[in-house]
């Protein structure tokens, strides 16, 4: 309405082209310039006035040529972009886009005065003189000076390398007075943003340098010695954040509550209480390093608390109740036991922590002597277990003959167990070319196979790999090649035929308050798998009894280097074994760690059979003294021994399955006490092999880990230990019917039902 109105104005004026015709065009808004395009079009269909009206309006158009009046009129584009110069620009002072229609903050501010050309003056050429300093223009003598946008935008900066330090900008040479004169009316551009152009010297006299009209004082060069961002930020340790303080109310929960908030606040404060009942008897025995401040009270409780609502929702309030009483009975040297083991946790988190959690802490509440004794309960016996691979029994002498009957029957034919190749062996080589055995190299997969999990979606069965390279069986013959096949024997009389099986004979000097977990590790020889490496660790401290390599009866085709970890160097720079004699460290043979951190490679002792090997166990153990270990049947069957006190680890945690299935030792590690074992590496990379001192100790922590869940049944049982701490003594009668009677179990209700009540264990 107003550009009609404006219009309208017009008319009278025509003689007049330049009169009225600013004001309606300058106070339009912007949106109203297509309204003028269409009004335009409108107007060149009429007849009376035509020509003069477009006349008139077409000299609103070209504003920017109209002499000395164009700066008070300005282009209908340049109206609407206008109206963008009041927002500030999305980018901020980051902005590169050249001829940018948004407001930068170089254009809000006051710009520079620009002296006149009348004010210089032309001086003769003159002596060079010392640089004199650059003169600073104060913003408040400085013109307005009209601009257009598109002359504002930010210039080009040079690039600045990495590590290339940023100096001030160049100064620019002032051009003779004649042309200074005509060119000093140019716009002037704006501050630098970031920063600023790299400083070259100038040969230029002191009279022709420019003013420096930079509104923005220009950043120093950065100093060579100073410490690069970077490098400042990675060797500044960063801050553990701090735990926000909370009060005592029970948290928001993202599912829904399983309970109201009044119940949760009364439970959540009845815990409380007990724990600073407990906290308090800890200061009266001076444990300050155990003693919780007030905060930490209300962040262990309200972190138990919400534990119980996310983890048993549809039982929140009877395990919260039971959570209670517990603690109500606690008494304050078990409050003292378990700070102690949180205590230790938090001592070293980092060392400790991994992929698969914190390590489990095993609390058995028993002594070591308590323990030894404690394994009766857990013994294993090996009697209907022949058909898994034991030896209960050793072989008679007509089933060894037998046996040595058929090997001569046989020439040395074996079946590979790699790739079930047939092949030959040479005991003492071949004459011809003195190799140990034929066939060539041999091709195979040294990973197991298994059968991937199922695609969510698709219902056939994955088919079975190979973990070593993930392949498909039937894909391929092998992905790992070696010189020689080799072979095994897993029937007793064959084992016997070679080296007799040998009951443990009666040590009366061996200690009987420590049973021994002991690991064997076996290489492949023209005889089959044969005895290299045996380790005893002494039981429950870990103690290293003995570790020694093992010189075998046949010559050596491959030491398994990769599951034994038993490399051909260790058996040529082996030394003869003395009993009593620790193994030396060889500081010249480093080996990366499991933490990547290079150890000492331990230089061993050998001895000079098998059958010494036996004879140093022996003098270790008794027929009473517990033997410990994972799968013994193939550590027992490669040292030839018979032995009656067992625990096997893979009998006290069977699979679903059962035998011949089993879990593997660095499984259950992981299963059960969530700690690695069996990942040390070289330098280059290839695996390091097992090492049977790690495997024994292993096997060793996972059977304390079994006593303390079996001791811990027992004592709900009514199991105590009499006083001494030697003997544990079974509930009595009156004890079984009370634990009967309090789990709704009574006699009457089980024999109603025909269930036969036996005494507990």
């Amino acid at each position: 309405m107003r550009y009609w109105r404006g219009v309208a104005n017009l008319r009278p004026s025509w003689g007049n082209p330049n009169a009225q015709r600013v004001a309606p065009i300058t106070h339009e808004p912007p949106h109203s310039f297509l309204n003028r395009l269409t009004f335009k079009r409108t107007l060149s269909t009429t007849s009376n006035g035509h020509d003069i009206l477009i006349e008139k309006f077409s000299t609103l158009l070209p504003l920017s040529s109209k002499g000395s009046k164009s700066a008070a009129i300005m282009d209908p584009m340049d109206q609407v972009l206008r109206a963008f110069k009041q927002i500030p620009c999305p980018q901020g002072d980051s902005c590169r886009q050249p001829g940018c229609q948004w407001q930068h903050s170089w254009e809000t501010q006051q710009r520079p005065t620009i002296p006149s050309a009348s004010s210089l003056s032309v001086t003769p050429a003159a002596p060079p003189t010392p640089v004199a300093p650059v003169a600073q223009v104060t913003p408040s003598a400085a013109p307005v000076i009209e601009h257009r946008q598109d002359e504002d935008a930010p210039r080009k900066r040079r690039k600045v390398e990495l590590g290339e330090p940023e100096s001030a900008p160049t100064q620019p040479e002032v051009p003779p007075a004649a042309v200074r004169a005509s060119t000093m009316t140019k716009r002037v551009s704006p501050p630098p943003l970031k920063r600023s152009l790299p400083q070259t010297a100038s040969s230029t006299p002191s009279s022709a340098r420019a003013f420096h009209t930079s509104a923005s004082k220009p950043s120093p060069p950065r100093k060579s010695g100073a410490t690069p961002a970077h490098k400042k930020a990675a060797s500044t340790p960063k801050a553990t954040p701090q735990r926000k303080a909370e009060t005592l109310n029970p948290r928001h929960l993202t599912t829904a509550s399983p309970a109201t908030h009044e119940f949760r606040l009364k439970a959540l404060k009845a815990l409380h209480t007990e724990y600073k009942r407990l906290n308090d008897e800890l200061k009266k025995d001076d444990e300050k390093k155990l003693v919780m401040s007030d905060q930490e009270l209300i962040w262990l409780a309200l972190d138990n608390e919400q534990k119980l609502c996310i983890d048993k929702p549809m039982i929140y309030q009877n395990c919260i109740k039971n959570l209670i009483m517990s603690n109500k009975k606690k008494t304050p040297k078990q409050w003292l036991d378990e700070r102690l083991v949180e205590w230790e946790k938090k001592k070293e988190p980092r060392q400790k922590e991994s992929h698969l959690g914190l390590p489990t802490i095993i609390k058995t509440d028993l002594s070591f002597k308590q323990e030894v004794q404690f394994l009766k309960f857990l013994e294993t016996p090996i009697k209907d277990l022949g058909k898994f691979g034991y030896v209960p029994v050793a072989p008679s002498d007509e089933e060894v003959k037998k046996a040595r009957e058929g090997e001569q029957a046989s020439l040395g034919w074996e079946v590979c167990d790699r790739c079930t190749t047939r092949f030959q062996v040479f005991p003492g080589r071949r004459e011809e070319d003195g190799v140990l055995a034929s066939g060539g190299s041999c091709l195979h997969h040294p990973g197991r196979t298994y059968f991937p999990n199922r695609v969510a979606g698709k219902s056939e069965k994955p088919a079975k790999r190979y973990s070593c390279c993930q392949e498909s069986v039937g894909d391929s013959t092998g992905c790992t090649t070696k010189e020689h096949h080799v072979f095994k024997t897993s029937s007793p009389a064959r084992l016997a035929a070679l080296m007799p099986f040998v009951e443990t004979p009666p040590n009366p000097e061996a200690p009987k308050n420590r049973a021994v977990a002991f690991d064997c590790e076996m290489g492949y020889t023209v005889y089959g798998l044969e005895l290299i490496r045996v380790t005893a660790t002494s039981w429950p401290d870990g103690a290293t009894l003995l570790d020694v390599l093992v010189r075998p009866l046949g010559e050596i085709i491959d030491l398994n280097s990769r599951y034994s970890g038993v490399w051909p160097e260790d058996i040529a720079n082996a030394e003869p074994w003395e009993k009593g004699k620790p193994p030396v460290v060889d500081d010249t043979e480093t080996g990366e760690g499991v933490d990547g951190v290079n150890k000492p490679r331990k230089k061993m002792q050998i001895v000079p059979s098998p059958m010494a090997a036996r004879d140093a166990l022996f003098s270790l153990i008794s027929p009473e003294t517990p033997l410990i270990g994972h799968g013994l049947e193939n550590d027992l069957n490669s040292i030839r021994i018979i032995h009656p006190t067992l625990v096997d680890t893979v009998l006290l945690f069977p699979t679903t399955s059962g035998l011949p299935m089993r879990m593997g030792l660095k499984k259950l590690m992981e299963t059960k006490l969530n700690r690695a074992i069996q990942v040390e590496k070289t330098g280059e990379g290839v695996m390091g092999g097992h090492d049977s001192a790690e495997d024994a100790r292993a096997a060793g922590e996972l059977v304390r880990f079994k006593v303390m869940e079996k001791w811990k049944q027992m004592k709900l049982d009514g199991w105590t230990i009499r006083e001494g701490g030697e003997v544990f003594e079974p509930p009595s009668d009156q004890q079984k019917k009370r634990k009967r009677a309090e789990r709704g179990l009574t006699t009457e209700f089980l024999e109603k039902w025909g269930v036969v009540v036996e005494d507990d264990i």
